[in-house]
Parts: structure tokens; C-alpha cells; sequence
């Protein structure tokens, strides 16, 4: 009877969870992921709610209830955000890589081929979340966005340095990844000693990781930190855009 009555109101905040809802309780990312994509994965006769669950990598996709084609990598491990110290292990899985070879979703969700540089990875600090489980937000990049990194992408080099422009009125510091698949990079390694040479801890930060292409042709990303400070949640959310409005620019998908 109590497992009845739990996993009923845990499909009452499922896929269907509203983001008032989701805000209410900030473990309904795990829960979903726990209590339903893994055991479905697994094998058990519960409802799959993920697009997809990666039982060796350790996470799932979970399509997310705000925008046109926006989905989460969340892990199948309990992992607070990006504050957890087991993301820095040296054995820790590369996210943002997972996360990166999972951005097909979004392109089969708008049926549309999506520009490398109109991509984008983010994760929030952990005081610009609601969701206490680890998760990135893989989404459209919004498109005055995708237009200033084009812009001063030529001076964005290997280490971190401010940005010469704000971005939605926050002061950004930027640097380049030259590795087309993070195959050997982990943003939250390169982050960290940022992070402490500031003197400011990982839980104040954000980071959003944008495609980028390089002069040369030679494909890149950029990746983007600001922490919390005072009128600043730190949300690098802020520089995607749900509604995917650079889509309509893109080559559909037969």
C-alpha cells in the first residue's frame, strides 16, 4: 500500500511536474530519476520517463517540462550540484562530455540540425537552483548570446579572463576548450582552481559551455563562469533560451 500511494504521487510530479511544482520540491528531479528511469532501465514494471537511461555512465536524459526541446543529464548517483566534491575526484565521470553527446535530443526534438556555436551546457550555483540533484540544462543558446560570443570569440583564449561585455547585465569570465569532445577536459577540473584562486567556493559558481568553431575551422567550446555576488543568483541558465528561436535558422532534419 505505501509503495501504491508513493509511486502515485510521484507521477503526479513525474514528467508532468509544473515548475512551481518542481520549485515546491527539490528532490523531484532524484525522485524521478530513482524511482522511475533507472528501475525502468533495470528492467522493473515501472512507467520509463526518461529519453534515455545510461546504466554504465552513470545518468540519465530526462526531457524537461519548460521549453520546446530542452533536456536535463541528471546522474543516477545522489549528487547535490555542482558544490559535490565527488565532482572533482579524479575518477569522477566527465558530465559535460555526457552531456554534450546527448544534445541529439535537442535536434530531434525541433527537427532541425543545431550550429555547434548554438548549443550550450549549463548548470547553476546552488543558490540559482530549485532541484537538489546534480543537473545540466542542454538547450538552445540564446541568440544575442550565440551573436557576442561569435563577436569576441577571437579574443577568448586558454586561460580565464573577463569578458570585454556583460551578459544579461552579469560580468561573465570566459576561456577556450580545445578539445572538440571534452575527451580529455573536464569543465569542472578547469573551474575549480579558478574558483579558489578567488576565494570562492564551487557552490557559488556557474558555468555555461557554448560550441564554438575557431578561426581556423577547428571546432572548440567556450566556457563561461560567473558566481554569486550580491543581485546575481549565478544562473548561466539565463543565457539559453527555451523557445530555441535560433532553430528556425537551422537545416530541418528529413
Amino acid at each position: 500500500m505505501k509503495i501504491t500511494i508513493r509511486l502515485r504521487r510521484l507521477a503526479a510530479i513525474g514528467v508532468l511536474c509544473l515548475p512551481l511544482a518542481c520549485a515546491a520540491n527539490p528532490n523531484a528531479l532524484w525522485e524521478i530519476v530513482h524511482d522511475y528511469c533507472e528501475p525502468a532501465a533495470e528492467g522493473a514494471h515501472v512507467q520509463q520517463k526518461c529519453a534515455d537511461v545510461n546504466l554504465a555512465g552513470g545518468y540519465a536524459v530526462l526531457k524537461d517540462i519548460v521549453g520546446v526541446a530542452q533536456y536535463l543529464l541528471i546522474p543516477t548517483a545522489r549528487v547535490s550540484g555542482i558544490e559535490s566534491p565527488a565532482l572533482l575526484e579524479p575518477d569522477a565521470p566527465n558530465y559535460f562530455r555526457d552531456a554534450w553527446h546527448a544534445r541529439g535530443y535537442v535536434d530531434r526534438a525541433l527537427r532541425r540540425t543545431l550550429p555547434r556555436d548554438e548549443v550550450s551546457l549549463a548548470i547553476n550555483s546552488a543558490s540559482g537552483r530549485t532541484q537538489n540533484q546534480f543537473h545540466i540544462h542542454i538547450d538552445c543558446l540564446a541568440s544575442d548570446v550565440a551573436q557576442t560570443l561569435r563577436e569576441v570569440g577571437p579574443g577568448i583564449g586558454t586561460e580565464w579572463k573577463p569578458l570585454p561585455v556583460r551578459l544579461r547585465g552579469h560580468v561573465y569570465s570566459a576561456m577556450r576548450i580545445d578539445d572538440a569532445d571534452l575527451t580529455h577536459v573536464d569543465p569542472f577540473k578547469l573551474l575549480a582552481p579558478y574558483a579558489a584562486s578567488r576565494g570562492q567556493t564551487m557552490g557559488e559558481q556557474t558555468l555555461l559551455l557554448a560550441g564554438a568553431v575557431r578561426s581556423d575551422g577547428a571546432p572548440a567550446f567556450f566556457l563561461l563562469n560567473d558566481h554569486v555576488q550580491p543581485g546575481d543568483w549565478a544562473s548561466s541558465e539565463e543565457l539559453q533560451d527555451h523557445t530555441c528561436a535560433l532553430a528556425n535558422r537551422s537545416i530541418e532534419k528529413p
